[in-house]
């Protein structure tokens, strides 16, 4: 770990977490789409907050909405330990509190809006936007650092995408100084990077604010008829167009030729970055004990791997180029290019292969999973097959367009 942390009294993070996740359903039929689990043992808004301790920065709101029980009791009881009450450091989930109008968040800007007095309670000078739903590794305390000497009213981190892909996102137009001369969200047709006419710049949902501005913004957008009440559509490119804006080039610290950043906000994209953690070269790199990465810790014991000779009825329990996590048995079958989650259990002679099994996941004996997300708790019974046949699988499950099999958490088979 890093031999000293600075620690920024003087800012306030606000992470937004309470996003629906249409389209990771069903993994959000449940949960919000932060606290859909990631990585075997984490969950995705655990790399939000570990960026955010790691920086330096012991204020944490964190503003939840959609079917959040389960990320609220992750954040209290894996995240507010770490730090001192004493010292007004905190990690906390703010639900809607209904104090105007009695009303849910209606966009990003006006669910920060609404939490204003919290804001005015802390009295930061700059308050740091986040979202909480991105996998990435950045210091924010660098771009804080470049905002406070550009002395814009904002700053954005952005990164260069294939042009193709920035459709999804808000796309900066950018001067020889950095300064975003023009903010389009989700363009159908992107303004490339000069010089790169297949790159774009778009915006990582990484936001530092003045204070006083932003508040002043949020109030204007609040009282605007005209407005959806969201930081890309309606905050951002009003502030472009004063040209109060700045662009900060996003700095990896995963420590790879490609910047890493990953919005996996589809069932294919999840299941992309998960088979990416499990290749032989992860691009992303879950090991740099210079940035930990933190999340709830539970009391499990070690994972287990029963059968290590093949015995006369074919029970060998081995697992290659995969992550199995505490708690997991693998007892006598075989695991490949998987995550196999806490707790989970693969019986004798069952095959995983290029999968995601959740926690608490049982696979009976002789049973075939391919290519497959299993959710928490799926009792798989012996001698089932999923991931082989396309249209058996379209009849039972839901598959994704590029073919991986979704079993919802709560399905019994």
């Amino acid at each position: 770990m890093r031999d000293q942390v600075i620690v920024y009294e003087d800012a306030l993070v606000i992470v937004m977490a309470g996003g629906q996740g249409e389209r990771l359903l069903p993994l959000t039929q449940h949960r919000s789409k932060p606290a859909v689990p990631f990585g075997g043992m984490y969950r995705i808004v655990d790399f939000t907050l570990s960026n955010t301790i790691n920086s330096g920065f012991r204020k944490i709101y964190v503003l939840t909405q959609y079917k959040s029980v389960s990320l609220d009791r992750h954040i209290q009881l894996g995240w507010s330990p770490l730090l001192s009450a004493e010292l007004e450091h905190w990690v906390q989930s703010v639900p809607p509190q209904l104090r105007d109008g009695q009303r849910w968040y209606e966009g990003t800007a006006d669910a920060v809006f609404q939490n204003i007095y919290l804001i005015r309670k802390v009295r930061p000078k700059r308050v740091l936007i986040l979202s909480g739903d991105h996998i990435y590794k950045m210091d924010y305390a660098q771009m804080v650092g470049s905002h406070r000497v550009s002395g814009a009213t904002a700053t954005v981190a952005a990164i260069e995408v294939p042009r193709e892909q920035a459709r999804a996102f808000g796309v900066l137009e950018v001067d020889e100084n950095h300064r975003v001369v023009a903010f389009h969200e989700k363009p159908a047709d992107p303004r490339p990077v000069p010089g790169k006419p297949d790159r774009a710049l778009v915006n990582m949902g990484v936001y530092c604010f003045e204070t006083e501005p932003l508040v002043e913004a949020l109030v204007r957008d609040a009282d605007s008829a005209d407005t959806r009440h969201d930081f890309g559509r309606d905050i951002l490119p009003a502030l472009a167009d004063r040209g109060e804006l700045i662009a900060y080039p996003f700095e990896d610290l995963n420590r790879k030729p490609e910047p890493y950043w990953r919005d996996i906000g589809t069932l294919d994209s999840y299941y992309e970055a998960s088979m990416e953690l499990v290749s032989v070269d992860p691009v992303f790199n879950l090991y740099d004990l210079d940035w930990p990465l933190r999340t709830l810790p539970r009391q499990l014991p070690p994972a287990k791997f029963v059968f290590g000779q093949e015995t006369p009825d074919g029970r060998l329990g081995i697992a290659f180029d995969s992550m199995v996590c505490s708690g997991a048995v693998v007892s006598g079958g075989r695991v490949e290019r998987s995550i196999v989650g806490p707790g989970a259990r693969i019986n004798s002679r069952a095959r995983v292969v290029d999968s995601v099994l959740m926690d608490g996941v049982n696979v009976g004996r002789d049973a075939r999973v391919f290519r497959t997300i299993i959710d928490k708790g799926v009792q798989v019974p012996a001698g089932f097959v999923v991931g082989e046949d396309p249209d058996d699988d379209a009849r039972r499950f839901l598959v994704s367009p590029d073919g991986v099999v979704v079993i919802a958490k709560g399905t019994e088979l």
